[in-house]
């Protein structure tokens, strides 16, 4: 029987997270204060997936995603169900610009493994089912090298980071089959980490291993986790610089990473912020095999609800064809619209404008 290939990443495509309807932010905050049960919470998570599904699919989608509504964080509830990682409270949440996040985080509490009965399998399945094939069902997670960042991996459990990496592959390996066999034929790893092996301001002179030697390996982790990958299965990543209530971690350009993983990171597409000056500019695209990964140009911010200038947006796809053809293209919001339960400061209606934006906008480019 021959496998059908999922053409994404769309030409008209988004990161994945979308704003929490105040209904579910109460109903969250109810489930905590023990007011309502578990049942209840998910009862109303799903009938808010139905609507935003047929809302994505509504503005032209060809994929929706559930918009992370089970999640509190885009990657700590993925995280914290894996073996050997554990969910606490620091003493300090992540550092933004002008602003501290909620305190929460994960840490290495044993040997990593995927744990079968994840939690995020079960919601794929419903997830899916409630697509029932009217669109593609885009499933996002974090990417392995969220693991990477410093003081992530306990010293005393991994004392050799090359040990720490090959356990980290398999478990991805692991959780890729089992989303495979749930049925997800287009999968997205988040990636915070890699964009700040990129980023100036970000110092590695007080760590133990060369940006270079973390960038490498960074490669090597990717790679391995997609050695075996089912070739009806789509991968993309999408390389962020922090989402949190519109602000964000760092700045800086993708030149660093660009000659290493642009070039041979074997994803079938790069989901890339170019929303502001803080990215840069198109240059280290050049890196992007002819014929190889599509890039997905986030040149529509999800940070403020000012819709954009379409000829504005043109003019950047034409200048991006400089260095990838534009059959390799694709666009979509720099970042979701709440990669944490907070989100970002627009509301719903500019979510889904900018959305149709998008899509009316790559419908003009690519036809």
């Amino acid at each position: 029987m021959t496998k059908t290939i999922t053409k994404a990443p769309f030409r008209a495509d988004h990161v994945g997270s979308l704003l929490r309807p105040d209904n579910l932010l109460q109903a969250r905050k109810d489930y905590k204060e023990e007011n309502i049960s578990a049942v209840e919470l998910r009862e109303l998570e799903t009938k808010e997936i139905e609507r935003i599904v047929n809302k994505q699919i509504e503005v032209g989608l060809e994929l929706v995603t559930d918009g992370e509504f089970r999640r509190t964080w885009w990657h700590l509830d993925f995280l914290e169900h894996l073996n050997g990682l554990e969910g606490y409270v620091p003493e300090k949440g992540y550092v933004f610009e002008g602003v501290e996040t909620e305190r929460y985080n994960v840490r290495n509490s044993g040997g990593i493994s995927f744990d079968p009965d994840h939690p995020f399998i079960k919601d794929f399945k419903e997830f899916n089912a409630i697509v029932g094939g009217r669109a593609v069902a885009k499933q996002t997670i974090p990417s392995p090298n969220q693991l990477f960042h410093p003081n992530m991996r306990d010293e005393h459990i991994y004392p050799d980071i090359e040990d720490f990496a090959t356990d980290v592959i398999q478990t991805y390996r692991d959780a890729i089959k089992a989303f495979y066999d749930a049925g997800v034929r287009y999968l997205q790893l988040d990636d915070v980490y890699i964009a700040a092996l990129s980023s100036p301001d970000i110092s590695y002179e007080n760590s133990p291993y060369t940006r270079e030697y973390l960038i490498d390996l960074a490669l090597r982790v990717i790679n391995g986790v997609l050695a075996d990958k089912p070739e009806d299965l789509v991968v993309t990543t999408h390389l962020c610089r922090g989402n949190y209530k519109s602000t964000y971690a760092f700045g800086g350009s993708y030149a660093l990473i660009a000659p290493t993983l642009f070039a041979k990171e074997k994803v079938d597409g790069f989901f890339l912020e170019y929303d502001d000056e803080r990215s840069g500019d198109f240059g280290p695209l050049e890196y992007i095999p002819n014929g190889g990964a599509n890039v997905v140009l986030g040149v529509v911010t999800s940070k403020t609800g000012e819709l954009e200038d379409k000829e504005a947006i043109n003019a950047r796809v034409i200048e991006a064809t400089k260095y990838v053809p534009l059959e390799q293209l694709c666009l979509s919001p720099q970042c979701g619209f709440a990669s944490t339960h907070h989100g970002n400061n627009l509301t719903e209606e500019d979510q889904w404008n900018k959305l149709k934006f998008i899509v009316d906008t790559a419908n003009e480019i690519w036809g």
